[in-house]
């Protein structure tokens, strides 16, 4: 009965009570800080030396550390429709954790009998798992879904019923979406924050028609992060990092160019653009924007977006090219008529 499965296991994730040794909330070891960013951080699932898993919530531990930090970083966009996975499977439950879990729901005859006597007889009778597995305690570990607690569309799509991996096996060839560290390299992608692109513009505050505009970057900013996803009780782990390769300028109006004319700034030995310097007026600028028309009482909003170049690599050696994302901001741009002097 698929349907009341995904309805109790909803259920679960949203408002089940903790059983021992396994609550469904988030712990933060790092905190949240004043910018927003967090450093090392976790949502995790460790286990003790016997065995015991101390928390869930994806049994994924994120270090953040390397990551984008400020009041201006914001989240990647995929350049393409790839999403990471909106829900996986990986450890979740020892054996006493999973029939804390389960016989309540049972007792409680809430999804009717015909669905109960297939359970029982899937973990407790021996077709296939006898009483829980108990006699395999700390050897393995019931490996059940986790969504993405935003619940992008497909989370509802992990429902394979519970099941066993022994410690150092891997997880059935026929269960779609069991962590790895590919898996664990897609999660870390939506982990990834970037700086603002808020450029540097010369004329600084305003600007005239027909005069070309340099714009550049701070390339200190702009440098790769990194944020690294790991599962402690499987000893598995992917670090997926963001270079910048370029810069895009949308003046904001039609009625401008851009230089270069694509307006696509391509990321030259770690600089974005070039700055203005004296004595280079009539020069044309590497990066810029050249306004051909007052922007009147108002402004442009000039849309500065960076791309990311995005890979994982795994703790196994494996590593492969993710899409490229993209981050972008706005600014105003004052541009104003150039005054003659009539004698």
């Amino acid at each position: 009965m698929p349907a009341i499965r995904n309805v109790v296991r909803g259920a679960a994730i949203v408002s089940i009570a903790c059983v021992p040794l396994w609550c469904f909330t988030p712990a933060y070891a790092g905190g949240r800080g004043g910018d927003g960013s967090r450093g090392q951080t976790q949502e995790q699932g460790n286990a003790s030396d016997d065995g015991t898993l101390s928390s869930s919530v994806g049994v994924i531990v994120y270090d953040r550390s390397k990551n984008g930090s400020g009041s201006s970083v914001g989240p990647v966009t995929p350049a393409t429709a790839w999403t990471p996975p909106p829900c996986w499977y990986a450890p979740k439950y020892t054996p006493d954790q999973l029939k804390a879990y389960l016989e309540p729901i049972w007792e409680a005859e809430s999804t009717g009998y015909e669905w109960d006597a297939k359970q029982r007889d899937r973990y407790v009778n021996g077709h296939p798992y006898k009483d829980f597995n108990k006699d395999k305690a700390g050897k393995g570990y019931w490996w059940d879904s986790y969504v993405d607690k935003s619940f992008p569309p497909g989370w509802d799509k992990c429902n394979e019923p519970i099941f066993w991996v022994d410690k150092g096996n891997p997880p059935p060839a026929n269960v779609p979406n069991a962590v790895t560290t590919k898996i664990l390299g897609e999660l870390a992608y939506k982990e990834i924050r970037v700086p603002g692109t808020k450029v540097s513009l010369a004329p600084a505050d305003k600007t005239k028609v027909n005069l070309p505009t340099w714009a550049w970057l701070d390339g200190a900013e702009f440098k790769p992060v990194s944020v690294t996803a790991s599962v402690p009780v499987l000893g598995i782990s992917a670090t997926t990092t963001a270079e910048p390769v370029s810069l895009k300028i949308d003046p904001g109006t039609s009625d401008a160019e851009t230089y270069p004319a694509s307006g696509v700034c391509e990321i030259t030995n770690g600089h974005i653009g070039e700055p203005y310097a004296t004595g280079r007026a009539n020069d044309t600028p590497p990066c810029g924007v050249k306004y051909l028309r007052s922007s009147g009482n108002g402004s442009y909003q000039l849309r500065a977006t960076i791309t990311w170049k995005i890979s994982w690599k795994g703790s196994d050696g494996a590593g492969e090219p993710l899409p490229d994302g993209t981050f972008g901001t706005t600014q105003d741009v004052v541009v104003q008529e150039i005054q003659s002097v009539n004698r």
